[in-house]
C-alpha cells in the first residue's frame, strides 16, 4: 500500500495495491499489521456506509468531541467524491487549516482522519457511495458540526452551484464561534 502523508500532521491519503483480471479486481482496505507497519495503530469498532443520489450533495464538516472521539478511515466504494479533513485542535499548529483529497471506486484511494479532525464531502456523480471505518461507535450527545461555507476556513469545495444540504448542516456555526474541545495532537 502506499501511505501518502499530507500538509496536516496525521491525515493520510492511502492507496490499497489491487491485484485484477478480467473479472475485476480484490483490494485488502484494512489490516491491521499492515497499517500497523506503518505507524499506524487504530482499532476501528463500526463500519458507516452512506449513498448520495446527486451529485453536490454535502455532508459535514462533522466531527465527535472527546472522549467519544472518533478518526475516520474514508473510501469511496462508487462513483467519485472530494474529501475533507479540518485541523480543529485548538493548540495546533495547524488549527483551521483544511486538506481535500478526490476519492473514487477507480483510484480506489482513501482518506485517514485523526480524532481532531472535522470531516466533509461533496459528490461529483450520481450515487456516490461513500464507506469508512469509525474508531468509536456514534455518540450523538457528543456529535457536532461546522460550517461547510466558513470564510475562514475557505475551503474550495469545487462546487458549480448551491450544494444538497441536511438541516444541520445549513445551521452549523463558523470556527469564529466554535470552542474547540480538542487540544493539541490526539
Amino acid at each position: 500500500m502506499l501511505v501518502e502523508q499530507t500538509k496536516l500532521d496525521g491525515v493520510l491519503i492511502i492507496t490499497p495495491r489491487r491485484f485484477g483480471d478480467a473479472r475485476g479486481f480484490f483490494a485488502e482496505t484494512w489490516n491491521r499489521e499492515a497499517f500497523a507497519s506503518h505507524g499506524i495503530d487504530l482499532d476501528f469498532v463500526q463500519d458507516n456506509h452512506s449513498m448520495s443520489a446527486t451529485p453536490g450533495t454535502l455532508r459535514g464538516l462533522h466531527f465527535q468531541a472527546p472522549p467519544r472521539a472518533q478518526a475516520k478511515l474514508v473510501r469511496c466504494g462508487q462513483g467519485v467524491l472530494f474529501d475533507v479533513a479540518v485541523d480543529i485542535r485548538a493548540d495546533s499548529p495547524t488549527y483551521g487549516q483544511w486538506v481535500g483529497a478526490d476519492l473514487s471506486a477507480e483510484n480506489g484511494r482513501q482518506l485517514l482522519i485523526p480524532a481532531g479532525f472535522a470531516h466533509g464531502f461533496v459528490t461529483r456523480t450520481p450515487n456516490t457511495e461513500i464507506c469508512y471505518k469509525c474508531s468509536d461507535t456514534y455518540a450523538p450527545d457528543h456529535e457536532g458540526a461546522l460550517a461547510w461555507d466558513d470564510p475562514d476556513l475557505a475551503i474550495d469545495w469545487g462546487l458549480s452551484g448551491a450544494p444538497t444540504l441536511s438541516d444541520k448542516d445549513t445551521l452549523a456555526p463558523g470556527l469564529r464561534d466554535f470552542k474547540s474541545p480538542f487540544r493539541g495532537a490526539t
